[in-house]
């Protein structure tokens, strides 16, 4: 007998989003041929330990060990990782940092709840010394889903209201308040029920795809004399329609790698200002240097009310997330936002102190810009001799190559960005699909100028293959 979620989802086909789909036939073609039988056994017992859900069963392979920016599965074979999660900003396993862990576990390896640490002191304040304008206050927590809820919480605290305004197609976390102000189907499906009242959404920037309909030039930019940046006035449009938002929640630069138009972010503070909004920039995945600043607010010289941050601050190892807020809003004592176990762990204070400090000693952000510019250039190069780059696009070392059959009708070219995805996994190097057909990059900020060379050269052969068949 068929369940009720059965009866719900039955007809639907996994909708696109941020991750690939692992459930296609190209997926388990590639599985049949690449993984011995080793592989396939262990991957039959995570399916059967495992409660199943979209994106992560089943996995894609096993993997044995992760160095630098390099991962290495059972089978011996390594792959140039630039997924990561979006962890691996200083490399797997710095040693610098696998040090600073293991001495702070000898010298205090927990502080219950109601003390105090110096290391998660010493946290907070780095973090106010980083994050850009007045951001100073902190609340830490073990995940960037966590961090978000309380963003939310505080956001709702000091403004007396509920509501949100969030895009569609975004990624906050996992948590009923994060899925809520998320905007992806797989988070958000009928399996869960209703989310939280007052999530309202509104379509995100993507000039290439822009949602409102407005067309762009080759090199995939908007006219923003003629768009009017219609993206950040349906922002305005909702706040003073709807009078009593709490917060606009958002990332700044879409993991996605869409990039925000010129002036949109300045457009949006002001539209916040105006009507007792705050912002709040999920940096979770982007900040620490990913785009080649060390927030990537600031390339739009935009300073939110709450920063969140996550993912790479525990260095690829540890997890830990923080809020960080402008100091007026410390106005709720009473209340309890987070008061997690591990919320001022001394051992995961210190692995995120540890990394920010190789993160500046290392020079990775000024890295992360260089190598960046350098893939972007190659790119855009690789564009000109292959009509299946429909744009491309990025910051830093979050970049983006969106894949179309045709660039007048820019229909998107799903099947060959998963067909390349599996041929370059062949070649030795891993990168995700977004939105079906976009090859999404997310390289560590520790990769050099050749082994980006290596990694586009990859790419490049992948579809002078593919052209070729």
């Amino acid at each position: 007998m068929a369940s009720a979620l059965d009866n719900r989802t039955q007809s639907r086909s996994p909708s696109q989003s941020e991750s690939d789909v692992n459930l296609s036939a190209r997926r388990a073609e590639w599985s049949g041929r690449a993984l011995d039988a080793d592989t396939r056994a262990l991957l039959a017992r995570d399916s059967k330990a495992f409660l199943h859900q979209s994106v992560s069963t089943p996995c894609l392979n096993a993997i044995a060990k992760a160095e630098g920016i390099w991962i290495e599965d059972t089978q011996a074979r390594r792959y140039m990782d630039f997924h990561g999660n979006n962890v691996h900003h200083i490399g797997y396993g710095h040693p610098r940092l696998k040090q600073a862990i293991a001495e702070q576990m000898d010298a205090l390896p927990f502080a219950p709840r109601r003390f105090v640490s110096e290391p998660a002191v010493e946290l907070a304040e780095k973090l106010g010394s980083i994050t850009p304008g007045d951001l100073s206050k902190v609340l830490f927590a073990t995940g960037g889903s966590d961090a978000v809820e309380i963003a939310l919480k505080i956001a709702r605290a000091s403004t007396g209201r509920f509501k949100t305004i969030s895009f569609w197609d975004a990624f906050h976390g996992a948590g009923f308040g994060a899925s809520s102000v998320g905007g992806e189907q797989l988070f958000r499906g009928p399996a869960v029920g209703p989310l939280l009242a007052g999530a309202e959404h509104v379509a995100p920037f993507a000039c290439y795809r822009c949602p409102y309909g407005y067309a762009t030039g080759a090199d995939g930019k908007p006219d923003l004399d003629i768009c009017r940046l219609a993206c950040a006035n349906m922002v305005r449009y909702v706040l003073e329609r709807e009078g009593d938002i709490a917060a606009v929640i958002a990332e700044p630069a879409r993991a996605t790698s869409y990039m925000p138009p010129p002036g949109f972010w300045a457009s949006v503070r002001q539209a916040c200002n105006d009507h007792g909004a705050l912002l709040i920039f999920d940096e979770i995945p982007t900040g620490l240097g990913k785009t080649g600043a060390m927030f990537s607010c600031n390339h739009d010289g935009v300073v939110p009310d709450i920063l969140v941050l996550g993912k790479s601050l525990g260095g690829g190892i540890l997890p830990i997330a923080a809020a960080v807020c402008r100091p007026e809003f410390d106005i709720a004592g009473d209340y309890a936002f987070g008061h997690y176990t591990h919320e001022k762990n001394p051992v995961l204070a210190r692995a995120a102190l540890t990394t920010i400090e190789i993160v500046e000693d290392e020079g990775l952000v000024e890295n992360a810009e260089r190598v960046g510019a350098h893939a972007l250039t190659r790119l855009n190069e690789m564009k000109t001799r292959h009509p299946l780059i429909g744009d491309v696009r990025g910051r830093g070392l979050l970049i983006g190559v969106e894949l179309v059959l045709d660039r007048d009708s820019k229909e998107p070219a799903d099947d060959a960005a998963e067909q390349i995805m599996y041929a370059a996994l062949d070649r030795g190097l891993s990168f995700k699909t977004s939105m079906g057909n976009i090859l999404t990059l997310t390289p560590p900020l520790v990769t050099t100028l050749e082994q980006m060379d290596q990694a586009i050269d990859i790419l490049d052969a992948c579809l002078q293959d593919l052209a070729a068949a």
